[in-house]
């Protein structure tokens, strides 16, 4: 894993010119009714519970609570760190906050984990759609209230989609850019008008992502300051214990308000979430096998295939498991700042793809543990294959004269090689790609007309990157180009990226199974492109690559969206913005063995934190109490 998710547990489960924007005809969320009080929202077809069900089928409503889940997340979201934190404020730009903040807010709406495109009525017990799809009435819950017993209202709503706009997180404040009108009619009531301009599915990102922050609690106090002081929040969980930069427990509230809703019943089953920070994954791993962490998504392949053998394993006390991963896209890779003129051409980028040996570094460093991202889009039906449908033809031959002429042909696929580390061919290619471009090589270096070298550094937060990253850098220095390794510590970093002050860095985000054109848009659009600290990492900025954007909020079938993503898909691997790099097929998992969980796991959705429960039975056996 190169990086973490992009979202608050729903943002991106729903993502993804003004010359082109003709070729995106409007059209509405398919099939849904208007004029009537809804209980969920599907972009696609019918939901798949009805109006009187009684909890999600991947939960178990009869789970115990108590016990305490201690882990070190694998995915964060926003200004969110693994390694370290210096504020509790999760939704702004400013420093480093925790992970699972999100766990102490509600929203809306919530998605299921097993339907890939519904949301549910969370804090709303009803949501009215206008006959034109541009207006969503909120019916709120009476009942709804935050941790101080104050009620939650249709002006904290507002507040927050106001507040979060202006001020948010690029990856909130992005996908509200279309919302034109906020309006709190009674405590009850909450009306939510878009521009027009906006993908009819975007409601499902706005509804189920943005969390409902107290008016009351920001009226004397800074939203965009970084803070330690606990927020007031309205979810399962508040803020308990804090050790700065180290350690965060997460207490379940008793008496939350919204745990007998279907939407909530069997989950947050855990009294403690006990989240601890570690600089390295060593320590953390160390921490692991102690039995002080009880459950650990491993990310390094070496580690997966040659270190789980201690005492805990051998006595059955430890679990080590995969477990299937999620039915939506993966995307993983380093990304090029083409903000930087040296990446701006695109045999340039096309060259330095060429210096990665995959077949060598699974060979040699990751034990076969991992398979070759071929696609932004890996591990979904969004991965184009072979040559254009007559489906995708039919939506490329519109643009056929602002599309590169390869795209007609078979889609690119990233380069292989002999295996050997440094396969001449490629590296032979890559020189006479970089040639081509207008550099020359002096004294063994490429300079361009003005004789600037060729520089790229590779920006990394964590040290065990560096094993996987060295054998490219050192291809890259062999073939010319002056290429160094950057490791910087977590805040750093986070400034860094949020600046677009590197030249390329990895990262890796889970995508929605339904894209949004507002999702999409931050990812590689060019209205996110100068924004700072949005995840457009690579600056792209195509009129085309927007158009196909766009195109998304046309789509009244699945199959229409398939044949759309697949034909950008296409577009970005011609492109070359990002050099995709490596996956796992499965989540490699280890526990401490006193949980139980219900099986199979969702198909849309790993959230083991709020969905596991304590086994007191099991934890006394293997000596955990």
């Amino acid at each position: 894993m190169m990086g973490g998710h992009l979202n608050r547990r729903d943002l991106l489960k729903y993502s993804g010119s003004a010359a082109l924007a003709a070729l995106a005809p409007r059209l509405a969320l398919a099939d849904v009714k208007t004029g009537v009080p809804l209980h969920g929202l599907s972009a696609f077809g019918e939901l798949k519970y009805p109006k009187d069900f009684t909890h999600f089928d991947y939960t178990n409503p009869d789970a115990p609570k108590g016990g305490t889940f201690c882990f070190s997340p694998p995915t964060w979201y926003f200004n969110q760190s693994t390694q370290t934190f210096n504020t509790l404020n999760g939704f702004s730009g400013r420093g480093d906050a925790p992970p699972r903040m999100e766990l102490c807010f509600d929203s809306l709406m919530t998605s299921a984990q097993d339907e890939p495109d519904a949301i549910y009525g969370l804090v709303a017990e009803s949501v009215t759609v206008s006959d034109d799809k541009r207006t969503f009435t909120f019916k709120l819950r009476p009942e709804a209230r935050f941790h101080d017993g104050s009620p939650l209202t249709a002006h904290d709503a507002a507040f927050s989609y106001e507040t979060l706009k202006a001020k948010g997180h690029p990856d909130l404040s992005l996908i509200l850019t279309e919302l034109q009108e906020i309006v709190a009619e009674d405590d009850h009531t909450l009306r939510l008008t878009f521009s027009g301009k906006h993908s009819d599915r975007a409601i499902l990102d706005i509804a189920a992502a943005i969390p409902i922050l107290s008016k009351a609690w920001y009226a004397t106090r800074d939203f965009d300051a970084s803070t330690l002081e606990a927020p007031l929040g309205s979810g399962a969980y508040r803020v308990g214990i804090v050790r700065v930069g180290q350690t965060i427990e997460l207490e379940r509230v008793t008496d939350y308000w919204a745990k007998d809703l279907p939407v909530m019943r069997g989950s947050n089953n855990f009294d403690r979430i006990r989240i601890e920070f570690f600089r390295d994954r060593q320590p953390d791993f160390e921490a692991f096998k102690k039995g002080d962490i009880y459950w650990r998504s491993e990310s390094v392949a070496k580690t997966w295939a040659t270190e789980y053998n201690f005492p805990a394993i051998a006595q059955k006390r430890v679990v080590k498991r995969e477990f299937s991963s999620e039915k939506r896209p993966t995307m993983q890779g380093w990304a090029f700042n083409e903000r930087r003129a040296q990446f701006r051409d695109q045999r340039v980028r096309e060259a330095v793809a060429l210096c990665f040996d995959f077949e060598w570094t699974q060979k040699n460093l990751f034990y076969g543990v991992y398979e070759r991202s071929q696609s932004l889009f890996e591990k979904s039906e969004f991965r184009a294959e072979g040559k254009p449908s007559a489906e995708e033809l039919a939506i490329m031959e519109p643009l056929r004269d602002k599309l590169p002429p390869e795209i007609f042909g078979d889609v690119v696929m990233q380069p292989t090689s002999d295996g050997s580390g440094r396969d001449r061919n490629n590296l032979r290619r890559a020189i006479e790609l970089i040639t081509a471009a207008g550099y020359t090589r002096t004294n063994g270096k490429f300079v361009d007309t003005n004789g600037q070298t060729l520089n790229l550094e590779l920006l990394i937060q964590a040290e065990v990157f560096t094993r996987s990253s060295t054998p490219f850098i050192n291809n890259l220095n062999a073939i010319g180009i002056n290429a160094t390794l950057r490791l910087v510590d977590p805040a750093q970093y986070q400034i860094r990226l949020q600046d677009f002050d590197f030249d390329m860095t990895g990262f890796g985000i889970s995508l929605s199974p339904t894209s949004t054109q507002e999702s999409l848009d931050t990812l590689f659009g060019s209205k996110s492109a100068a924004v700072s600290g949005s995840r457009n990492f690579a600056g792209i900025a195509d009129p085309t690559v927007d158009a196909l954007i766009q195109k998304i909020s046309g789509a009244t079938t699945r199959a229409e969206l398939v044949t759309i993503m697949r034909v950008l898909d296409r577009l970005l691997r011609i492109r070359r913005d990002w050099i995709p790099n490596w996956y796992s097929a499965n989540h490699l998992i280890a526990y401490w063995d006193m949980f139980g969980f219900k099986e199979p796991k969702p198909d849309y959705g790993f959230p083991v934190e709020t969905l596991w429960w304590f086994d007191e039975a099991k934890a006394r056996a293997i000596g955990k109490i």
